[in-house]
């Protein structure tokens, strides 16, 4: 479904029974909704699921130039407030999680609790020239050049290896997301900086991990589950940075237990 806010047309779908308390599930860069299929069979039996397309990513608007990290926080409130959701529970992956910090930070509010997966609150200064090589090559020659060592710090080279259907079903919505939208998302990213603020987030909080994540690694989670008061951290074994993708069964696991305790 198509819904108009803060400027753009946003993706979105509900799943699971209407009247149950809603979770949003917010994607990583360079996916969309679909990464999220292993969670929703079990969490439509107890939550209403929103699933949306960040700025730039699937079925949602993807205009040219930089993006900010404000303005893909404005476009979830913009959504929110149109379906009349005052408060949900927040999931969000890598730039999911990073939207998750940006909300919950300025719109404490609107959550009912926060789940930050595989994601980190700070681009340490000398790491933004990765960034800027990213927006380089994507410029260049589009998403190709950038599909395979994605898939490399996406998932364990084990994994790769055993579930290539999997991983190809992910490189296929990586390989589709438009540049320009991949483009303004890393302008936004880059620029991540919430780590000195994390100690004003009021929320029942819950960070998961891979154990073999690189690009936001098991240090980047402890940091804020450091800075959380009430947060918790789960670390999964065999998993890189689609760790709800390459271990779903323990991600929904861990997911669904906090959720329901909430």
């Amino acid at each position: 479904m198509k819904f108009l806010g803060n400027g753009i047309t946003i993706e979105y779908e509900f799943f699971g029974p209407e009247g149950a308390p809603v979770v949003v599930l917010s994607h990583s860069l360079g996916s969309s909704s679909i990464m999220w299929a292993p969670q929703l069979p079990d969490l439509t039996e107890k939550f209403r699921v929103l699933c949306y397309d960040t700025r730039g990513h699937g079925g949602t608007s993807a205009p040219e130039g930089p993006y900010s990290l404000d303005q893909l926080g404005n476009d979830a409130l913009s959504l929110l407030d149109g379906m009349d959701l005052p408060q949900v529970h927040w999931v969000g992956l890598s730039m999911g999680g990073m939207i998750g910090q940006n909300l919950a930070l300025r719109q404490n509010g609107r959550f009912k609790s926060l789940t930050l997966c595989d994601t980190s609150s700070q681009i340490p200064e000398a790491a933004r020239a990765t960034w800027d090589e990213r927006i380089a090559l994507a410029t260049a020659g589009g998403m190709a050049p950038l599909a395979g060592p994605t898939m490399e710090r996406w998932f364990t080279a084990p994994y790769r290896a055993g579930k290539p259907s999997a991983v190809d079903s992910i490189k296929a919505q990586f390989l589709a997301t438009p540049p320009a939208g991949f483009i303004g998302c890393c302008h936004a990213l880059k620029q991540l900086d919430y780590l000195d603020q994390l100690h004003t987030i009021d929320l029942p909080t819950m960070i998961i991990v891979g154990a073999e994540d690189t690009g936001t690694p098991v240090a980047a989670s402890k940091a804020m589950h450091a800075r959380i008061a009430n947060s918790q951290l789960t670390i999964l074994p065999q998993a890189a940075h689609l760790a709800n993708v390459e271990q779903a069964e323990a991600f929904s696991r861990a997911l669904l237990g906090f959720l329901k305790a909430q």
